[in-house]
């Protein structure tokens, strides 16, 4: 496949829920599209243990297998997927270029759906442990600990809101941080009036341990002391170096809002015609696959509409 040229009405780059569900989408209005994913195992759904707030799904279904339903979905009416690296696009052109290892792939039109994982793993054992007690999302796995110690490790508007969600379930809401959270932060008042939530100042965690069966313990450090502490938890949730929507292969050709999302209108298209982006890299409030999903199914839509030229929305209530 190296150096063809391949040419599609859709090119999506991402293989999450917002990509595949607009995958689906278009495939079915029998427009040629393809998915480039760099990696099915990774990704906020991907790495989730237990899926419980999926509409219809048994919380005894993982992430992982939920998305490859949604791959395979896609997959079954005509959608064709690569697993490769995008490491750059042209978007000026009618014609949108997407450049990678595999060959350059062409398309009338183009989704980025690469989500927002953008972040460092800085902890020792974060990444052995990620699905196995450590979370990057409260919504998603907060009911999974009730009445269990867990830790949010963060001092950022983001690790305020997940504590918040943990107070519900959680015994105790071990709240660290590494520096004093800022006066223009919301929540902070009602962290600190919770009864279940114990902030430790000036602290650092150090490493996250475990075993076999996951997390069980943090080793924290205190600034104004030196000493070290193990805590026992089953639970950590990492906030300390933020959530990044992943747009680093679009090398500054779609514009971007404050906080690094892709910008979009209520049809989910770029201010760039024939470019779409939908799911986590728009940096929404609700990082949740149902959103992602619904994300994707607009813009497949709005697709459909924009390569036929149609003037009105062609509804899909029958399945065949």
């Amino acid at each position: 496949m190296e150096n063809e040229n391949l040419h599609y009405d859709v090119v999506i780059i991402g293989g999450g829920p917002a990509g595949c569900s607009c995958a689906l989408y278009t495939s079915r209005s029998s427009l040629k599209t393809c998915i480039l994913d760099k990696n099915p195992a990774v990704g906020a759904l991907a790495i989730t243990h237990k899926i419980a707030n999926y509409p219809g799904v048994s919380r005894e279904t993982s992430g992982a297998d939920l998305l490859q339903l949604m791959r395979d979905q896609a997959i079954s009416y005509g959608t064709e997927y690569v697993q490769t690296q995008v490491y750059g696009v042209e978007t000026n052109e009618d014609i949108k270029t997407v450049y990678t290892p595999e060959g350059t792939f062409k398309a009338r039109t183009l989704v980025l759906a690469t989500g927002a994982m953008g972040r460092t793993s800085t902890l020792p054992g974060e990444d052995e442990y990620l699905g196995r007690g450590v979370s990057y999302c409260a919504t998603c796995d907060g009911a999974f600990y009730k009445n269990q110690e867990v830790v949010v490790y963060g001092s950022n508007q983001e690790a305020i809101d997940e504590a918040l969600v943990l107070t519900k379930f959680a015994s105790c809401v071990h709240w660290i941080t590494n520096k004093k959270p800022g006066t223009s932060l919301n929540g902070v008042d009602i962290l600190h009036s919770a009864e279940n939530v114990r902030q430790w100042e000036r602290t650092s965690v150090v490493a996250i341990q475990g075993n076999d069966e996951g997390v069980n313990s943090v080793e924290l450090k205190q600034k104004s002391s030196g000493e070290t502490i193990s805590l026992n938890t089953t639970g950590v949730f990492v906030y300390s170096t933020g959530n990044l929507p992943i747009t680093d292969f679009l090398h500054g050709q779609v514009t971007l809002n404050a906080e690094g999302g892709v910008c979009v209108d209520e049809n989910m298209m770029t201010e760039i015609s024939g470019v779409w982006a939908i799911g986590d890299i728009r940096n929404t409030p609700f990082k949740q696959a149902v959103v992602a999903c619904a994300d994707g199914c607009i813009a497949a839509m709005a697709i459909d509409r924009f390569l036929n030229q149609r003037k009105n929305f062609r509804l899909d209530w029958v399945h065949q």
